[in-house]
């Protein structure tokens, strides 16, 4: 029993001993550490301000907020590392500063392969952000798939195409890809080809083809439009149309709708036939002809003519006006299925 007390006597005598000598090396660092410690909340404190004072002349070379925001948290992030590092060699934790300062890199290799698909996007959203190759509003196409650009965030791009679905591409896959952009030029130019009687005077043919696309407003007179030959068919001489509208204001469909409409009502007036493929049917032992009944009255020319005035009502310019708007309208009503601000 006696050895039992002198063994525990003993044991609470070095314990005594170790905690007065970890107080008395608390006491003699604790000036070091309150030292260090306000050094870092110094750092600390100064790294927003003093970044924010850094990146401002950046916004002269670019005015992209993700770039700025970047290099901002970076100057940030290497100005409290400063501060951690200066901290831990006051305090005398010297090797604990150059490890962190060595393992700083390797965290970021590490990061870098795991994280590369990630790295890969937001390199990429740093580059559309800066290139601009397209803007909010913008129609696009990307690996065929067509839109408005609704949202360019720091992972995607948001498009929404003409049915109103939401599409979200990878800022890497636009990156990579070619990107159609149909809205960087507002003049945009549509054509379709039509089919007219070799018998039929082509001359005519162009003049009234010309007339028609003259007489609409929407067609632009400068480019100036175009009715040349495209081909020679079995039945048809061809004859294709081009012409120009502005997409900012006008749907190319619509447009091209209303003059194929008219183009072939005024060919059918001027009395320019426009026949389908030829076909030849042969019969060896003739054919006999059976007349039963009244023949069928033949409508008047006046009645014709009257017909064909009122299926040639004019459309009006705001059935004629672009989508475009109506799906930014859409996209703004929606629910967003992309959060973030955008990057452009």
């Amino acid at each position: 029993m006696e050895q039992d007390a002198v063994g525990l006597t003993d044991a609470i005598s070095i314990l005594s001993a170790q905690m007065n000598e970890l107080w008395e090396a608390t006491i003699r660092v604790m000036p070091s550490f309150i030292i260090g410690l306000l050094v870092f909340l110094i750092f600390f404190l100064l790294a927003k301000p003093f970044s924010t004072l850094l990146v401002h002349p950046i916004a002269y070379i670019s005015s992209s907020n993700l770039v700025q925001n970047v290099i901002r948290r970076i100057i940030s992030l290497f100005i409290i590392l400063v501060g951690l590092y200066i901290f831990l060699n006051i305090v005398g934790l010297t090797q604990a500063a150059l490890a962190i300062v060595s393992g700083t890199g390797l965290l970021g290799i590490i990061i870098g392969f795991a994280f590369r698909d990630i790295a890969e996007n937001f390199i990429s959203s740093l580059l559309l952000s800066v290139q601009r190759p397209f803007l909010i509003g913008d129609v696009i196409e990307v690996q065929g798939l067509k839109g408005v650009v609704n949202k360019v965030t720091a992972r995607g791009t948001t498009l929404v195409d003409f049915d109103g679905n939401h599409i979200q591409i990878p800022n890497a896959t636009i990156y990579k890809n070619v990107i159609k952009n149909f809205s960087a030029n507002p003049w945009v130019r549509g054509s379709f080809i039509i089919g007219i009687a070799y018998d039929a005077s082509i001359q005519q043919s162009r003049q009234t083809i010309l007339s028609v696309l003259n007489e609409q407003n929407e067609v632009l007179k400068d480019p100036e439009p175009q009715v040349l030959i495209d081909s020679l068919g079995s039945s048809t001489i061809n004859i294709v149309i081009n012409f120009w509208v502005d997409g900012h204001q006008y749907a190319l469909n619509k447009v091209a709708s209303v003059l194929m409409h008219k183009t072939v009502r005024k060919l059918e007036a001027a009395g320019i036939n426009m026949p389908d493929d030829a076909r030849e049917v042969i019969f060896p032992q003739g054919l006999p002809v059976v007349q039963t009944g009244q023949p069928q009255a033949v409508m008047s020319e006046s009645s014709s003519t009257k017909s064909l005035h009122t299926d040639n009502a004019d459309v009006s310019t705001q059935e004629l006006a672009s989508d475009t708007q109506d799906i930014i309208e859409q996209a703004k009503n929606a629910r967003d299925p992309e959060e973030g601000k955008n990057i452009i």
